[in-house]
C-alpha cells in the first residue's frame, strides 16, 4: 500500500506539471476538499506551456494526457463516455484525446515475437517492417506470412514492454485516490469513483490480452461474412498470442481520403450511406458492433470494400436491447411517440405508473424539434442522448451499453458527415430498422406477447432495471459498462476495496496511537 502512495505521488506530480487542472476546473468544479487534497499531494500547480495558447482547452487538455502516458490517455478516454460523472461539456473535450505514443524499437518487437510465438514461427515471418503505426498499448508493423504455402500480407500489432505492470501499478494508485475522495467526500459516493477506475481497469486489461481483441475480430467476421461490401480482416491464430495479434493486412485507402476516393470512382455519398447502415444491421442484428468507429479505423479496399480495423472496442446488445433499439429509432421515424412510449414501459425500463400519455408528450417534445430540422442537423446519436436525458426525469435507469451505441452512433455519423455533409440520418436508417423489425414479426404488435411467453424473461422484467444496470447476464462488461456480479472481477473489486478500508482503519488507528502516545509523552 506504501507503494501506492509513493505511485500516487509521482502521479500527482505529473499532473501539477500539466495543464489538465486548470481546464478541467473550468468545466467541472471539484469540491474545495479536493482542490486541497490534491495540493497537499502535488505540492504546486505549474502554469500551462505558453506554447499552447492558441489551441483551444479541449486540444490543450488532450494534448496534457498524451504526454502522461497510457494510463492518463486511456482514463481519459473512458470519462470520455462517463458525462454522467465529469459533466457533458468536459466530455466532449475529451472525445478529442487521440490514443498514441511514439513507438518502441524493431529490436524489442522482435524479442517480443520471438518469446511469445517462438523461434520456428518468429523465423517464419518474413520482411518484418518498422512500426506504421504506434497507440498507448500497442504498435503495428506490416510484415509477411507464409499460410498454407500462400505468402501473405499481413499487420502484426504487438503490446508495449512492460505496459500491464505500468498500467496496473498506475491504475491501483489512482484507485486508492478514488477511494480517498469518497471517503473525505460522502457526496461523491453516488458517482462510485471506485468501481468506474476498476471498470477501466479490467477493459483495458482484456485489451491488453490480444487474444480477447482477435476473439472479437473473429466474431465480427463470422456475423458479417454475408454483408456485401463489408470485409473485416482475417485473424492468423498461429501467429497470434496474449502479446502478438497477426491479422489480414489492408491493402486500400483511408475514408479520410475523399479526394482519392473519387478519383478511384468510388462515391462517397454510397459509402457514407454503407458505413451508417452496417453499423445499424450489426447493432440491431447481430447485438454486437465495432465502438470505435472513427475515420482512422475504417478503410476501403481494392475491391471497394469497407474494411474497419482495430477491435479492441466493441459493443454489445442483448435481445432486449436490440428490439427496444430498433423499435425507439423507428417510432421516431414514423413520429409515433405514444408507440416509443409504449416500448419503455413494456420492457420496464420505466416504472409502470408512468402515464403513458405524459411520456409521450416528452417524447413528442424530443423529436418534433429534431423534424424540423435541416437534414444535415439530424442525428439518431443526438436523439438517444436526448431521449435517455427525458427519461431519466422518469426514472428510467440508466442504460450503460445503450449509452456506449449512443457515442459510438454519433462517432459513425460524424464519419458519414465528413464523407457527404447532406447524408440523410432517417433516410438511410428507415430500411435497415423496417428489414429487421419485419424479419422479428412486427415487434409491436407482439412486444408484450413475447415478453410474457418466455419464462425467462417474466422471471427476470420485474427486475429488468436493476439487471441492466448492475449485472446483464447477456452483456460482458467490456459492453455494458458494468461489472457483475459473482464473477471474479466483481470478488476482485470487493478484495480491492476490502484492502483500502483495512489500511484506512490501520492508519486511522496509527494515528490515535501516535496522537496518545504524544498526549502522554508531552
Amino acid at each position: 500500500m506504501i507503494n501506492k502512495f509513493i505511485i500516487l505521488f509521482k502521479l500527482a506530480r505529473k499532473v501539477a506539471k500539466s495543464d489538465i487542472l486548470n481546464i478541467a476546473t473550468k468545466f467541472k468544479k471539484p469540491p474545495l476538499v479536493i482542490k486541497l487534497f490534491f495540493q497537499l499531494l502535488s505540492f504546486s500547480f505549474k502554469k500551462r506551456d505558453q506554447n499552447d495558447f492558441n489551441k483551444d482547452e479541449g486540444e490543450r487538455l488532450s494534448a496534457s494526457l498524451e504526454s502522461m502516458g497510457t494510463t492518463f490517455i486511456k482514463l481519459g478516454q473512458f470519462l470520455a463516455t462517463r458525462p454522467d460523472i465529469i459533466g457533458e461539456e468536459l466530455s466532449n473535450k475529451l472525445e478529442k484525446l487521440q490514443d498514441r505514443l511514439p513507438p518502441f524499437s524493431i529490436n524489442q518487437a522482435r524479442e517480443i515475437i520471438k518469446n511469445d510465438l517462438g523461434e520456428d514461427t518468429y523465423n517464419s515471418i518474413i520482411d518484418l517492417s518498422e512500426p506504421v503505426a504506434a497507440a498507448s498499448i500497442a504498435q503495428v508493423h506490416k510484415a509477411k506470412i507464409n499460410d498454407n504455402g500462400t505468402i501473405k500480407d499481413v499487420a502484426i500489432k504487438i503490446l508495449r514492454p512492460d505496459i500491464k505492470k505500468i498500467f496496473n501499478e498506475e491504475i491501483d494508485a489512482i484507485m486508492l485516490f478514488a477511494f480517498i475522495i469518497e471517503t473525505l467526500i460522502k457526496k461523491t459516493k453516488r458517482l462510485k469513483l471506485v468501481e468506474v477506475v476498476f471498470l477501466l481497469k479490467e477493459i483495458t486489461n482484456l485489451e491488453m490480452d490480444l487474444r480477447f481483441e482477435a476473439a472479437a475480430a473473429n466474431e465480427y467476421a463470422e456475423n458479417t461474412k454475408n454483408d456485401t461490401g463489408f470485409k473485416v480482416p482475417q485473424i492468423y491464430w498461429n501467429f497470434t498470442s496474449e502479446n502478438v495479434m497477426t491479422l489480414d493486412w489492408i491493402n486500400g485507402i483511408s475514408i479520410r481520403e475523399t479526394e482519392e476516393l473519387k478519383r478511384r470512382k468510388l462515391d462517397p455519398n454510397k459509402i457514407a450511406e454503407d458505413i451508417i447502415q452496417h453499423f445499424l444491421r450489426h447493432a440491431v442484428r447481430d447485438g454486437f458492433f465495432h465502438a470505435d468507429m472513427h475515420q482512422g479505423n475504417i478503410f476501403i479496399d481494392n475491391n471497394g470494400q469497407i474494411a474497419p480495423i482495430d477491435f479492441g472496442i466493441m459493443g454489445r446488445l442483448d435481445k432486449a436491447s436490440k428490439r427496444f433499439l430498433a423499435e425507439i429509432l423507428f417510432g421516431f421515424i414514423q413520429r409515433d411517440y405514444k408507440k416509443v412510449a409504449e416500448v419503455h414501459l413494456i420492457a420496464g425500463l420505466v416504472p409502470n405508473n408512468v402515464p403513458i400519455d405524459d411520456l409521450a408528450q416528452a417524447l413528442r417534445s424530443i423529436g418534433e424539434p429534431i423534424f424540423g430540422q435541416s437534414v444535415k442537423d439530424i442525428s439518431g446519436g443526438k436523439l438517444l442522448k436526448q431521449l435517455f436525458d427525458v427519461t431519466e426525469k422518469f426514472n428510467m435507469q440508466t442504460q450503460p451499453q445503450l449509452l456506449m451505441l449512443q457515442k459510438t452512433m454519433v462517432v459513425v455519423e460524424g464519419v458519414a458527415r465528413k464523407l457527404n455533409p447532406d447524408t440523410n440520418i432517417w433516410i438511410t436508417s428507415k430500411p435497415v430498422l423496417e428489414s429487421w423489425l419485419k424479419e422479428t414479426k412486427d415487434p409491436i404488435s407482439n412486444f408484450n406477447e413475447t415478453l410474457k411467453n418466455t419464462s425467462e424473461v417474466i422471471k427476470r422484467l420485474p427486475e429488468f432495471p436493476e439487471i441492466m444496470d448492475k449485472a446483464n447476464q447477456a452483456l460482458t462488461f467490456l459492453a455494458s459498462g458494468q461489472i457483475p456480479q459473482n464473477s471474479n472481477s466483481y470478488n476482485a473489486l470487493n478484495n480491492k476495496k476490502s484492502e483500502m478500508i483495512a489500511f484506512r482503519n490501520q492508519s486511522i488507528i496509527g494515528l490515535l496511537v501516535l496522537v496518545i502516545f504524544g498526549l502522554l509523552v508531552f
